[in-house]
């Protein structure tokens, strides 16, 4: 429908997985986009199927994060919508997990997302000098565990409740630049390889851990996790893609943390 003609939108992340779903459902929607990654051979060849362009980065590193916008500003000329959706996840209980891995997970969950505000704010209130009848948007995707918490899942949890935090603060400090900040807060993405993967995946992981009681192999905490859902299915890209363009198409609206959970988490 070409709801996103002629904007620039950046989706860190999106070399795999569900950010290169979500990439794809906005570059369907006419957006650029530019695939943004810490893979960058990868991205590149996921830029390359899309149509789209690829750039490397680490979003837990300034430098990288500001090269980024900075090449995108370069290339395009501007910059509409920024979707900070890179992240990592690594299970365990608190007896388990050590301070290094606490500190990388928090990094690129929490942290990174500050850098990638930080910068994508920086160019957007320069276009917004220069144009000030645009309106432009920093979107976090977070997720259903930074609205509950999670058990053997508080470093992951506790980054995306603080990214809540973020969004918030966020949102009211650059309204006054033309600046929307919202928080998606997707349900499970049981297909993608966050998930899936036979070795890390998140059902081998939880298995291991013991997260659910009485299962004995991943296909049991998949369906675990499954009837967990009213609508019985995990959230899928397009999900997160439909509310992304409410984001951007609400103009009227920011601050928020909006669930795409299939009914599993309901605001109150």
């Amino acid at each position: 429908m070409n709801r996103l003609k002629d904007k620039v939108c950046v989706v860190t992340g999106s070399a795999q997985g569900f950010g290169e779903g979500i990439a794809a459902c906005l570059r369907a929607e006419g957006a650029q986009v530019v695939i943004a990654d810490r893979n960058r051979a990868l991205a590149e060849q996921t830029a390359a199927r899309l149509g789209v362009f690829a750039i490397g980065v680490d979003v837990s590193a300034e430098a990288e994060v500001e090269a980024l916008v900075r090449e995108t500003m370069a290339r395009f000329g501007r910059l509409d919508v920024f979707v900070s959706n890179a992240g990592i996840l690594q299970s365990g209980g608190l007896e388990d997990m050590d301070l290094e891995t606490f500190e990388r997970v928090t990094r690129v969950n929490y942290t990174a997302f500050f850098l990638c505000a930080k910068y994508a704010a920086r160019a957007m209130r320069a276009q917004r000098a220069q144009h000030p009848e645009r309106s432009y948007d920093i979107i976090q995707i977070n997720s259903k565990s930074g609205l509950e918490g999670s058990k053997k899942n508080f470093a992951y949890a506790g980054g995306k409740f603080g990214g809540i935090g973020l969004v918030q603060s966020f949102a009211k400090e650059l309204v006054e630049d033309g600046i929307k900040v919202n928080a998606i807060c997707p349900g499970n993405y049981f297909e993608g390889p966050l998930w899936a993967d036979p070795e890390r995946g998140l059902f081998t992981q939880y298995l291991k851990a013991g997260k659910v009681p009485g299962a004995r192999t991943a296909e049991d905490v998949r369906r675990f996790y499954e009837s967990k859902v009213p609508m019985n299915r995990g959230c899928l890209p397009l999900d997160v893609a439909r509310a992304i363009l409410y984001c951007v198409e609400q103009v009227y609206e920011t601050g928020q943390a909006i669930p795409v959970t299939g009914g599993q988490n309901m605001l109150k």
